[in-house]
């Protein structure tokens, strides 16, 4: 049976009714008891709200299952909170809460419905989705051809998960693409390793690549500063784009590595006294000797923001590249009866310079109604975004030594670095599997030629585009011109990679990573923080003239 939006919003006042009875029979709950009218009128509802779900049980033309009202009805209950507040099946619950474990089976994609649509937060790096170029902000509309459009999380999820080995296909729709997309995946154990890359770069730069703040992260880096410091690096680069986050002790430990023992990292404001904490560094740990600096972009969220703005407030590392994404509410998870559970949001984070990280504009856009029928244009979406960006400037704090930073949303870098965007065709590429299909079959025949400081030549390159056209994928020859040296580095990454594993790999991949290139170059022209801050200042007052 199918349920209205106008007989969802009676049947959530009929079981906020029986909700709350049952707290006040069990729990002895109050109601803000110093507000005698508020209370009465709470009193009144009440009696309303049970009125009419009587009403429909005994009257309604059709039998009723009244446990799926009910469902229905908590959920349109919570559709007048922000979207973080969640209720859970049995199975989402033990999803949500096991999910910083480490290990899952799947394509290896982190998802969140927005509006109507399971949407892609961000793939994870060197799993199956991540190689055929899912990307984050893709809609994800059909699993293996069923329409996945207003279904819950949970069950898109278990549609996607399987055997691994065994494939399944993604329908997608990409903000910026006419046509739907197709992808079909082949699912495989995904194992979070919370820091997948730790290397020292030619320059003499140490590289630390943070994935997500598991349960693991502050041993993964404490043993990974240790092993490059011992060689002798000059300055640290760590890199936190698409980093959705995770564990808030895990994020404060991590922290306290660069600034001591009794520092406060981050505190919560909420409505009840419980929801006001601090977090305050409490090992005696502090690296020292060489300048930080920070990479973030717009898919950097959370326990990510929570580390990047927390160096940026103590003067301990630059932030450059893009604004980050601006998750900053606290939520709490509640069992409830029958294996259910709630998540609910009860405070916000402020990292110690008294800025708040969350960005009000995301949750505005989640609940947008043109985002749930897909009548917001591109153009729309990116006035939102600039208007977001100017109230954002508008709040000034401080960091400990002084220098400006900016609140009311997400970490605003020191210095901001564009990220260059894929073509068309490069996309196309990716999404057709070709870097893969053909890396495979290369490496059938050359494997024993391949060093790790491979390179494509101009006959390779030219037997790929022999590959491609015989699979049917179509170009324009002007198009190589702006894709040639992209995809010659795409295709070493790949074989690389199966030779020699994903951090050699990975280091192939960098080369042609804008964004981070033009972040190395920092370390080229300034031997310290101070010299860094300096610059950033100044480019910050040119900006404004």
């Amino acid at each position: 049976m199918k349920i209205s939006r106008f007989s969802k919003v009676i049947i959530t006042v009929s079981v906020v009714g029986w909700i709350f009875i049952g707290l006040l029979l069990v729990d002895a709950v109050s109601i803000n008891a110093s507000n005698t009218n508020n209370q009465g009128n709470i009193y009144q509802k009440i009696k309303l709200f049970n009125e009419v779900l009587f009403k429909l049980q005994e009257n309604y033309v059709e039998d009723i299952d009244v446990g799926a009202l009910i469902d229905a009805a908590i959920t349109g209950m919570l559709d007048n909170t922000d979207p973080h507040t969640v209720y859970f099946t049995p199975d989402e619950y033990e999803n949500f809460s096991s999910s910083t474990k480490g290990e899952f089976g799947g394509l290896g994609i982190s998802i969140d419905k927005k509006g109507d649509y399971i949407t892609v937060v961000s793939p994870i790096e060197g799993t199956p989705a991540y190689l055929l170029g899912i990307q984050a902000g893709d809609k994800i509309i059909k699993v293996d051809d069923e329409n996945v459009i207003g279904i819950s999380t949970d069950e898109v999820i278990k549609k996607m998960r399987g055997d691994k080995g065994t494939k399944v296909t993604l329908t997608i729709l990409r903000p910026g693409v006419e046509n739907e997309l197709e992808f079909e995946i082949i699912r495989d154990i995904i194992k979070i390793e919370s820091i997948p890359y730790a290397f020292k770069l030619d320059n003499g730069v140490g590289y630390i690549r943070i994935r997500q703040f598991n349960a693991n992260t502050t041993r993964e880096l404490r043993e990974k500063l240790d092993e490059l410091e011992a060689q002798d690096i000059r300055g640290l680069l760590i890199d936190l784009r698409y980093n959705p986050g995770g564990l808030l002790n895990e994020a404060v430990d991590t922290v306290n590595e660069f600034i001591g023992k009794g520092k406060r990292v981050v505190f919560t404001k909420g409505r009840i006294d419980a929801a006001n904490i601090e977090y305050i560094t409490q090992y005696n740990r502090m690296r020292s000797g060489y300048p930080v600096v920070v990479l973030i972009n717009e898919a950097s969220a959370s326990a990510s923001e929570i580390f990047a703005g927390s160096l940026q407030d103590w003067d301990r590392g630059l932030v450059v590249g893009k604004t980050s994404f601006g998750k900053g509410s606290v939520q709490r998870l509640f069992r409830l009866s029958d294996g259910n559970g709630l998540k609910v949001t009860t405070a916000k984070y402020y990292i110690n310079s008294g800025r708040c990280i969350h960005k009000e504009l995301n949750d505005k856009l989640f609940k947008d109604e043109r985002i749930r029928n897909g009548s917001i244009t591109e153009e729309e979406l990116v006035e939102l975004q600039e208007d977001a960006d100017q109230e954002h400037l508008k709040e000034i704090f401080y960091t400990e030594n002084g220098r400006i930073v900016y609140g009311g949303g997400g970490i605003n870098p020191d210095i901001e670095i564009e990220q260059s965007r894929i073509t068309p065709f490069g996309v196309e590429l990716r999404r057709n599997n070709a870097f893969f299909d053909f890396s495979v079959e290369y490496m059938l025949e050359h494997e024993q030629d391949i060093t790790s400081d491979f390179a494509i030549s101009d006959e390779t390159f030219h037997k790929f585009l022999d590959f491609v056209r015989n699979e049917g994928i179509e170009y324009e020859t002007s198009e190589l011109d702006s894709t040639m040296t992209w995809i010659k580095n795409e295709l070493a990454y790949n074989i690389v990679s199966r030779k020699f594993g994903l951090e050699e790999g990975y280091r192939v991949l960098i080369k042609e990573d804008i964004q981070l290139q033009e972040a190395l170059i920092l370390f080229d022209r300034f031997s310290s923080l101070e010299e860094m801050f300096a610059y950033a200042s100044e480019m910050k007052v040119a900006e404004k003239k």
